[in-house]
């Protein structure tokens, strides 16, 4: 039987997409070979790179002022790319510092340019984002960083801060789960591995006259127009996250679009928080309500001892990655957009069934 994965990432995969990959992995399109062993000069992969661009650009919404860019290394890779694509000699960034992910990008910008935090969520445990008027922009900011989504901590960003600076944001673990307000941002990125397909790169959205502005000595796989000149077949791409990206963005657009996946996304965790939140304390999600995630889902059980045994009852239910991250502790169910319904009802069955008995 299929495991209920509410693992952090990667994700889980749309069962028909598995299977028809599984149908095409030893012969595809009638090459006589995997899509593993073709060239990515060939006209097979050709067909299916061009497919990708083109329902990236259909599911995201995103104008043809962006150029989309199929990156390996994930959004990790990012942290450093866009501060060194993005900023000139006398310019810096700042960051919103909402959790681990807002932590990671700081540190990555300051190691190649200068950047500083605008806002830090720290003395409040990261259990929000910012308010009104709390991000704080210094002079001769090019751009500010925002985290859409904290995968660790369980918020998300409901609303942009009020900047004069266009944005650029991290979006990983709730890629294309909403719309984005593509006027507000230069630069929108994320691994794949949360909503979209396998681990092994990430989207890439770049507003083409931000282009301009590059370094112009930067290594070439460093320099997003080489990326964007080549559409992204300078190198051999990540063929097969790519073949089976463009099967979920199907998928998607198939259903209704972002905004289908929107509502299922909001379905799914209004059905988790009700259990939640009904519970008497039992169990207890620690985030400022106004924040909390629709893809990944934070609680706490009583006690160490309670939680240990609700993670072995789980596991027996055939519910994978349940625990917490290891920098916070607790419980957390990833709720991306291929987890089915199903799913997401069987472990509030577990809730409740789990607390009677306790």
């Amino acid at each position: 039987m299929r495991a209920h994965n509410f693992g952090a990432g990667p994700c889980t995969l749309p069962l028909q997409v598995l299977e028809e990959a599984q149908a095409e992995f030893t012969d595809f399109a009638g090459s006589g070979m995997s899509l593993v062993e073709l060239s990515h000069r060939s006209a097979e992969y050709d067909a299916v790179h061009r497919r990708a661009l083109e329902l990236t650009r259909s599911v995201s919404r995103a104008p043809e002022d962006f150029a989309i860019l199929f990156v390996q290394g994930g959004a990790t890779l990012q942290f450093a790319m866009a501060p060194m694509n993005l900023l000139g000699p006398d310019e810096r960034a700042g960051y919103v510092v909402s959790g681990s992910w807002g932590q990671a990008a700081l540190a990555d910008g300051a190691v190649v340019a200068d950047a500083y935090p605008a806002w830090d969520g720290a003395t409040d445990s990261y259990r929000r984002m910012p308010g009104a008027g709390e991000v704080t922009v210094q002079p001769g900011t090019r751009f500010l960083h925002v985290t859409s989504n904290e995968t660790i901590g369980g918020i998300r960003m409901t609303a942009l801060p009020d900047v004069d600076v266009p944005l650029v944001a991290d979006m990983s673990s709730d890629y294309l789960s909403r719309p984005i307000d593509w006027d507000r941002y230069d630069l929108v990125y994320g691994g794949v591995q949360k909503n979209l397909g396998p681990a092994g790169m990430a989207v890439v959205f770049v507003r083409r006259s931000a282009l301009d502005r590059v370094a112009p000595r930067l290594p070439k796989y460093l320099d997003y127009r080489w990326h964007a000149e080549s559409d992204s077949l300078g190198n051999t791409p990540p063929m097969f996250p790519i073949y089976l990206m463009a099967k979920v963005l199907a998928g998607m657009e198939a259903m209704g679009g972002i905004e289908a996946v929107e509502r299922a996304a909001e379905d799914k965790a209004a059905l988790l928080y009700a259990a939640i939140d009904g519970s008497d304390g039992f169990y207890a999600n620690p985030v400022d309500p106004e924040a909390r995630s629709l893809m990944n889902v934070v609680f706490t059980l009583p006690n160490a001892d309670l939680e240990k045994e609700f993670l072995a009852g789980a596991a027996q239910r055939h519910m994978i990655g349940l625990k917490g991250h290891r920098s916070v502790g607790g419980c957390r169910a990833s709720l991306y957009a291929a987890l089915p319904r199903a799913s997401v009802e069987a472990l509030c069955d577990y809730l409740a069934e789990f607390r009677r008995g306790h």
